[in-house]
């Protein structure tokens, strides 16, 4: 049975090329970056070219650059990093979006149990956040705002520099997460205004384990952990020099070939909106049509027209031989409703019938219509159809 990958955003295979870079660093030049010998300084002059590099591809200094286990890591020691030193007895109010990815949710929910405050910000039925939404959430305890760049789940992208201007005029700091746009959309924390950003290789065709957080100069942070100086005493522990020179490695190929795999992407993306308006019964976008990362779309069974089983969906689509998902692979195997496409304003049962496509650099035409074709296959084989009179028009 052919197989075709559609989960590109849970995670994406290392290139070649990445893998190329990492191979001198496992033998040859193995030292630990920490140490004074001529094996720790050839391991240490690998380390600092990658955080250089990386950080010249988002616009910041390379002491601004912090190496992390991964993006969840980064979200994590954000928000808790920025609490520890900014929240004071009069700033003890955090506010974030309604659809954060859960390593920015549940930061902000353990700080809600620690007597913080948190605001969560709606969205539109595209997942948009009014700035005027923002500015009345904020209080004078604000002491910092996260919310995601692209969606996880939706693909929306958000219109940060104005976010970020609207935080600062209250004295508020901005995080972003953008695991999902960097390599994927233009970005730039100068650009933005941010003055923390958290960043993952494997969402880029790097390898898995290892991230990046960056904080703007001059904003102080409490680590999250102890028991070493290494990253300038912001993240202790043996830095994996393997890892990070191929994160330096897949973020240079995603930024070189950006403007080509963006319109590829952009043409795949809309072949299967034309293909699933045209097939599938009662096919709602979570995804916007515009301001939109192209190679996410999140597509929902409208309850009201088909009654159709969430799990069995993704299930039957796997059986097939398409991999796709119903949201964030941090939710795999909840039979919750996604937080985000609730947010959007979907019933429970809508909510839990659907499927997020997401395509990548490997991805043919070819292999977005015969995922289109087996989609509206098993939509049709397993859903049932709902009388004309209770549908809505």
């Amino acid at each position: 049975m052919r197989r075709i990958y559609m989960d590109y955003t849970a995670t994406t295979p290392v290139d070649k090329r990445v893998v190329e870079a990492m191979m001198p660093y496992f033998g040859g030049a193995f030292g630990n970056a920490s140490s004074i010998h001529s094996f720790g300084r050839e391991a240490k002059s690998a380390l600092e070219d990658s955080r250089e590099k990386i950080a010249g591809l988002i616009g910041a200094r390379p002491s601004e650059l912090y190496f992390t286990s991964g993006g969840t890591e980064s979200d994590n020691s954000a928000i808790a990093g920025i609490a520890a030193k900014y929240s004071g007895k009069d700033r003890k109010h955090l506010v974030v979006s309604s659809v954060e990815h859960h390593a920015v949710l549940h930061a902000a929910k353990s700080l809600e149990s620690s007597g913080f405050s948190v605001a969560f910000l709606n969205v539109d039925s595209h997942g948009f956040i009014s700035p005027d939404e923002l500015r009345s959430a904020l209080t004078k305890e604000s002491f910092l705002v996260s919310i995601i760049h692209a969606n996880n789940e939706i693909g929306t992208i958000q219109n940060l520099s104005a976010l970020a201007a609207i935080a600062h005029e209250n004295g508020s700091l901005f995080h972003t997460d953008a695991v999902q746009s960097f390599g994927k959309t233009k970005f730039s924390v100068t650009e933005t205004g941010v003055d923390l950003a958290s960043f993952t290789a494997h969402k880029i065709y790097g390898p898995k384990g290892i991230g990046a957080l960056y904080i703007k100069r001059g904003i102080d942070f409490e680590p999250m952990f102890h028991g070493g100086s290494q990253e300038r005493n912001r993240r202790p522990g043996t830095e994996s020099v393997p890892l990070a020179a191929g994160y330096a490695a897949a973020a240079e190929l995603a930024v070189k070939e950006l403007d080509g795999e963006h319109e590829r992407l952009t043409a795949l993306n809309a072949l299967m909106r034309r293909r699933i308006e045209a097939e599938v019964r009662g096919a709602l976008f979570n995804s916007p049509e515009v301001g939109s990362v192209p190679h996410i779309l999140s597509v929902s069974i409208d309850s009201r027209e088909v009654e159709i089983d969430g799990e069995a969906l993704i299930i039957n689509m796997d059986l097939e031989g398409i991999a796709v998902t119903s949201g964030s692979a941090c939710s795999s195997g909840s039979l919750q409703p996604s937080h985000v496409i609730k947010a959007l304003g979907r019933d429970d049962e809508t909510t839990m019938a659907t499927v997020r496509f997401s395509i990548g650099r490997l991805t043919t035409e070819d292999e977005v219509k015969t995922a289109m074709d087996v989609f509206a296959k098993v939509v049709g084989k397993i859903g049932k159809r709902k009388k004309l009179s209770s549908a809505v028009s």
